[in-house]
């Protein structure tokens, strides 16, 4: 009798086929779609990949952060010193300040890694809200005014159209970068240790694992991808506030809900949270606080009725994964 460690099934197949041919169908939508849907998308993809990096940080690593809006104001500041203040264009400035956000987002972690449950949540709520009141007190950065990326500095030489497509096709890279970078790392030695230190830290300190050096290293990714999706978010809008880029209800509590009510700890909760969270926008497009409190009222009925989700729901009707990424043993003669 033989055994071995398998990690394709049927329905990982099935799921990485649609999942892959659903990115390439939107990855030529600028070439056949409206206008209007396009936008919807950008925002949708952008939220996808917030969503994703959460649910890796949060549902894998088990790193509650509700301060990664920190990040997503961090690079909209540094977007805006790189591409209104200075001749860098605005696409490039994207993976400059996600460099510039996984640099702050170490000794931030020295930080905050000191501390366990909700007083680390609520450590990283803190520390963005310093970031927030540092950058108001910063003149070169407006002081909290409204600022705006212009098209005589930071969009010089681009048209409207190409401006539009190029951000499309942004969130389109950030979204299948980040769904590629969690299947990686879940199919990984790291993924084993990460979910260890997860379930069990001190249980995994004695297996031999270096705890801190395994969350540093998804804080980091996690950091540095948040940062270049709000990049993008900021491009795409043309302005930068202080308090739109620190917004933890649009930045954190938002994928917060989008992740729980896709399943915590499941790589297909954030596609099926983001999908919900694009009906029920599409249907309240014109009254943004009702949208609010419907997602936040489902995603605590949800985390009552199934703690894991939507994902959780459709597993107890059918046992199924996504992605190629849960170890089985297969028996065989």
């Amino acid at each position: 009798m033989t055994s071995r460690v398998v990690r394709v099934s049927r329905s990982s197949l099935i799921g990485t086929g649609a999942i892959a041919l659903i990115f390439v169908v939107l990855g030529f939508f600028p070439l056949y779609g409206s206008d209007r849907m396009q936008v919807t998308l950008v925002q949708v993809l952008s939220y996808l990949t917030l969503a994703i990096m959460w649910n890796l940080l949060a549902g894998y690593t088990g790193l509650v952060s509700v301060g990664q809006q920190g990040f997503i104001g961090i690079a909209a500041y540094a977007l805006f010193c790189l591409a209104e203040l200075n001749p860098v264009d605005p696409f490039l400035s994207i993976p400059i300040a996600a460099l510039i956000c996984a640099a702050i987002s170490v000794p931030v972690a020295l930080l905050v890694f000191r501390l366990r449950g909700g007083y680390f949540a609520i450590g990283t709520w803190v520390v963005a809200e310093v970031f927030r009141l540092l950058t108001l007190e910063i003149n070169v950065l407006g002081a909290g005014n409204v600022q705006s990326l212009t098209t005589k500095n930071a969009f010089s030489g681009y048209g409207l159209e190409l401006r539009k497509n190029l951000v499309f096709w942004s969130a389109w890279t950030l979204a299948v970068g980040a769904t590629l970078t969690t299947i990686f790392v879940l199919r990984s030695r790291l993924g084993l240790a990460l979910q260890a230190v997860r379930d069990n830290a001190e249980g995994a300190r004695g297996l031999g694992i270096d705890i801190t050096r395994v969350r540093l290293f998804i804080w980091v990714i996690v950091a540095g991808w948040t940062g270049a999706t709000g990049a993008l978010i900021h491009i795409n809008s043309a302005t930068v506030t202080n308090r739109d880029a620190f917004s933890v209800a649009s930045w954190t509590a938002l994928v917060v809900f989008i992740v729980i009510i896709g399943g915590v700890g499941s790589t297909i909760g954030p596609y099926l949270g983001v999908g919900v969270y694009w009906i029920i926008t599409e249907q309240l497009k014109q009254q943004n606080t009702w949208r609010f409190i419907v997602l936040g009222a489902l995603a605590a009925i949800i985390a009552v009725v199934s703690p894991k989700g939507i994902a959780g729901l459709l597993r107890r009707w059918k046992s199924f994964e996504i992605f190629p990424v849960t170890r089985r043993l297969e028996v065989g003669d």
